[in-house]
């Protein structure tokens, strides 16, 4: 696959080990992780050598181990409303946020081609790079390491943003549909909140000319507004998973 790792990519390798909060006991498994096919078609290494088959094992490991999340954080969230979060967190714009952060493309390893067009920038070469990176994880250290520092990335970015960042806007998407089917709009009334201060679960009710059409919990009044309009527009027959 690779011969000897030279000292000088063993170092740089040692500064994204340290920002993942995990450290490689096999090197040649994240270099692997690093490389793409770019680089190895220009360097004429064996197809094993670049990153698309750990991009591969990676994917279906992120979306168990994000799977787990979610249940821990959100566990009144019905399996609807967990498989429409799941798909805002795990999709190429937010693993390539998620890449950024870790300044991933720096530490890649990309043929001139890919260099020229700003390949350590591009979304889509980002997101692959994450995924084929958590599959190195997994392999050189099992589910429980792997788990562990997607737990870490994913608490991270939803402590940078508000859970409805990664929902479609159920509110007006509700009350364009009330307004056509009702002429009238929806009402939402907090009906309770709980927990301390700095970690308030608030409920609402949400109604159209009276009729409860569904209800919401969040960690805002504006989140527990969101989940409740999702479910009233599966009450009124729209499906809201595709």
């Amino acid at each position: 696959m690779f011969s000897k790792i030279p000292a000088e990519e063993k170092k740089r390798f040692r500064t994204l080990e340290k920002q993942l909060g995990y450290s490689f006991g096999k090197k040649e498994i994240l270099k692997k992780a690093l490389t793409h096919k770019s680089y190895a078609n220009e360097k004429r290494l064996a197809a094993s050598s670049q990153n698309e088959r750990l991009e591969f094992l990676g994917d279906a490991v992120l979306e168990l181990s994000v799977s787990e999340f979610l249940m821990e954080r959100f566990p009144d969230y019905s399996e609807g409303d967990l498989s429409k979060l799941r798909a805002g967190v795990v999709n190429e714009k937010q693993l390539a946020e998620l890449a950024r952060r870790l300044e991933l493309g720096n530490h890649l390893f990309l043929g001139r081609g890919e260099e020229q067009t700003s390949g350590r920038e591009k979304n889509s070469l980002l997101a692959d790079a994450f995924e084929a990176l958590l599959g190195g994880i997994y392999l050189d250290g099992g589910y429980k390491k792997v788990k562990k520092v997607i737990f870490r990335q994913y608490g991270s970015l939803l402590e940078r943003n508000p859970v409805t960042h990664f929902y479609r806007d159920y509110k007006t998407d509700l009350q364009e549909r009330s307004q056509a089917m009702f002429r009238s709009i929806p009402r939402y009334r907090l009906i309770s909140e709980r927990g301390p201060d700095h970690d308030k679960i608030f409920e609402v009710e949400l109604s159209i000319r009276d009729r409860v059409l569904g209800k919401g919990s969040g960690r805002s009044k504006k989140e527990a507004e969101q989940v409740a309009a999702c479910r009233a527009l599966v009450e009124l027959g729209e499906s809201v998973n595709e």
